[in-house]
């Protein structure tokens, strides 16, 4: 990091990280004025997962009051139950929490998501559930079997699942819209109706409203860590092989992974334990002393004025707790347009998943999401091989330029959240704002990283999310890195 860099990080820490707008390390561009109101808090307030394993150990609740208590905030009338969830497991959730709860008054020792209620995203095998991807296309496909390897596990740790969330149409998009089953709306600002993020868009909302205290969902390309920045949650994208995705209904076998939507990181730690089947657990970092990279290199184009000045205040704050903030180029991550051009690796693996759908059905698909897939056709087996290669070059080459670092920071997104209206309101409005959302997370998956999307934002502001991201099987260490500067990050003392 050059002299002048330095001073700038030193002199906005001193001031409080107060007036960035101007900082030389964020390129800003236009956007929609960022309003600042909160949403109207519930009677309850929403809890983490280590709160309600904490109660549930000391007896202060139980599993059903936990249950109890997320079902009605998804029968909430004035909230986003109806759009956020396709399918609410009512009898079978209130029934998991009675045994969970039998099994503690035995004196059991059970795991710490044993009670906890947790949302599903609609791309999970459970067995007597239909799994439909949040299509039409497979409303009427037969119910599953057997449980996916998530469900198995979660299960197996007492997790109680309340329900199915909703999602982008077969999970292709950043912004969350489907005209099939509605579009939740995002936590902040509600009345102006902001976009939740995709796809696990009723996920972040389930979370965010206390419908749920944790939430399973998938990432292609950003779509646990979008979500989770433009609601003010933690997202956490795990090295794609980290959890078993047998069972998932796919979009690319090259780029899918699984992972947790939570309020801290602690609890997509706990999450992530389960989902991973690690028994380990990382122990959170020093801030003082960690070398965190702020690759500059596409991640900083264009950047919204909020998002800028949240991420630069962020840094201000890193840096003024010891951290050793290193401004670089990284120009290798310029190679990804070449890996997967105009996401050509994702739509040839998702065209090969759909062709047999699209015979028959392509008039039932979001034509939006049809659009994206459609490209891949055209692709050859020649093509495509090139692309894996690239790829495979790719991962190599990011995994050399990050060495030295103990995480990689950059803005989760672009933008804050758009109005829906705004977002959808014409096919090239549309696919310029998902594309931008999309860009920075991306990127982390062609690499096969894995990332933490943290809360940045200043309370009252609309939600930005700072990513902190490593190569293939960094993932202990991105976590153990989230939890010593999520506090930091988030400006609390």
């Amino acid at each position: 990091m050059n002299q002048d860099r330095r001073d700038f990080l030193r002199d906005a820490a001193r001031a409080g990280a107060v007036a960035l707008a101007g900082s030389a390390l964020v390129r800003a561009a236009p956007a929609l004025a960022a309003p600042t109101r909160e949403p109207a808090p519930m009677s309850i307030a929403p809890m983490t997962i280590a709160d309600c394993s904490r109660q549930l150990a000391a007896g202060t609740l139980t599993s059903r009051q936990l249950v109890e208590r997320a079902l009605a905030a998804i029968d909430d009338p004035q909230g986003e139950g109806a759009r956020a969830f396709l399918e609410v497991h009512r009898q079978a959730a209130l029934a998991a929490a009675d045994r969970v709860d039998a099994r503690r008054r035995a004196g059991e020792r059970l795991h710490a998501l044993a009670g906890v209620p947790l949302s599903l995203k609609d791309l999970f095998d459970e067995a007597g559930a239909v799994t439909r991807g949040a299509s039409t296309v497979l409303s009427r496909a037969p119910a599953a079997a057997r449980d996916s390897a998530v469900v198995e596990r979660l299960r197996q740790a007492g997790a109680v699942i309340v329900g199915r969330t909703n999602l982008t149409e077969f999970a292709y998009s950043g912004l969350g819209i489907n005209p099939h089953y509605g579009t939740p709306r995002n936590a902040f600002d509600r009345a102006a109706g902001r976009v939740p993020g995709g796809s696990s868009s009723g996920a972040a909302v389930s979370v965010a409203d206390g419908m749920a205290a944790g939430a399973i969902g998938t990432d292609t390309g950003g779509s646990v860590r979008i979500p989770a920045a433009l609601n003010g949650l933690v997202g956490f994208k795990p090295t794609a092989h980290r959890v078993p995705l047998d069972g998932m209904l796919p979009l690319s076998y090259t780029l899918d992974s699984a992972g947790p939507i939570a309020r801290t990181v602690a609890d997509c730690v706990t999450l992530d334990r389960v989902l991973s089947g690690d028994a380990g657990a990382p122990a959170p970092a020093r801030v003082r002393g960690l070398r965190l990279a702020v690759p500059t290199t596409v991640f900083h184009d264009e950047l919204a004025p909020d998002v800028a000045r949240a991420f630069a205040a962020a840094l201000a704050r890193l840096s003024a707790a010891g951290a050793v903030v290193v401004e670089v180029p990284m120009r290798e991550i310029a190679d990804a347009a070449a890996v997967s051009p105009r996401g050509a690796l994702a739509s040839a693996e998702a065209f090969a998943i759909h062709r047999r759908w699209l015979a028959d059905g392509a008039a039932q698909y979001d034509p939006r999401v049809l659009s994206r897939i459609r490209p891949g056709e055209a692709l050859s087996a020649a093509d495509y091989i090139d692309l894996l290669r690239l790829r495979r070059r790719f991962v190599r080459t990011i995994a050399d330029a990050s060495r030295g670092y103990d995480a990689l920071l950059m803005p989760t997104t672009p933008d804050s959240a758009p109005t829906i209206a705004e977002a959808g309101r014409d096919d090239a409005t549309y696919f310029r704002y998902n594309t931008r959302m999309l860009r920075n997370t991306a990127i982390v998956n062609l690499f096969d990283g894995c990332a933490l999307s943290l809360p940045c934002h200043e309370p009252g502001a609309a939600p930005v999310g700072l990513m902190v991201a490593g190569p293939q099987d960094a993932d202990d260490r991105v976590l153990a890195v989230g939890l010593a500067i999520e506090d930091v990050v988030r400006g609390r003392p």
